[in-house]
């Protein structure tokens, strides 16, 4: 497993893969950026590395990982721009961004930094196309980013015997969490547009069934019974 591998070359090379992972998962490439991460907390635990190397080198890598996304997707050249903007939807999904980016822009980047991790390289290159300010985004993602090595390091200390298992574990509560919000939000849109656009009922007016087909059944009854005595009569 690729996992594997890079966590064996970390207790080979040290923190320069710690490093290297870190900056090419945030700027979009696979790699387990949090796994290393919880990892390299774990080796604090055990004395094998220095916790403040470790948190410096980390917090670093993803922000140069983060700019580099959101300098790909802002100032990559008209070529890449269009294949980013093909990749985001389209022009219409553009112009969705550049106001989800005025609205949401900073608490998006910020959580999507510690609490949906799997979203990260998306949001800088989004954020990018759509000209999000960048000192606004360097302020959240510098933020985010921090808390994100915090929290997983201290994880990788507390739990320094099941590292897998708490990359696992913390891995699937994100996708989960993504799932809901995904949930919410179509849920959100279908109420939305129900609102809008109400089913409309058959107009009694334009149906060709018969008038009497719309009166209720004891009524029919009691008439055609009084016109079979008329007919006896």
């Amino acid at each position: 497993m690729l996992g594997d591998q890079l966590l064996a070359a970390l207790v080979l090379f040290g923190l320069p893969v710690l490093f290297g992972v870190i900056v090419f998962a945030a700027i979009g490439l696979p790699l387990p950026a949090s796994l290393l991460v919880i990892a390299a907390g774990s080796f604090v635990e055990q004395g094998a590395f220095d916790p403040w190397w470790v948190m410096g080198l980390a917090w670093a890598a993803a922000i140069v990982g983060d700019n580099a996304g959101y300098s790909l997707g802002r100032w990559g050249g008209r070529r890449l721009l269009d294949r980013l903007v093909r990749w985001a939807g389209g022009d219409e999904r553009l112009r969705k961004l550049e106001l989800s980016s005025a609205r949401w822009g900073g608490l998006g980047i910020f959580f999507t930094r510690w609490l949906l991790p799997p979203l990260g390289p998306a949001i800088n290159l989004t954020s990018g196309i759509a000209a999000y300010p960048w000192p606004s985004f360097l302020f959240f993602e510098s933020f985010g980013a921090l808390l994100w090595v915090l929290i997983y390091t201290t994880i990788g200390r507390l739990f320094s015997d099941r590292v897998q298992a708490m990359s696992d574990l913390l891995g699937n509560v994100g996708w989960a969490i993504i799932g809901g919000l995904a949930a919410i939000i179509l849920g959100w849109r279908l109420l939305h547009y129900l609102r809008r656009h109400p089913p409309q009922l058959p107009d009694r007016a334009h149906t060709d069934m018969p008038d009497d087909a719309f009166e209720p059944v004891p009524t029919a009854l009691a008439r055609n019974s009084s016109e079979a005595s008329r007919r006896q009569c």
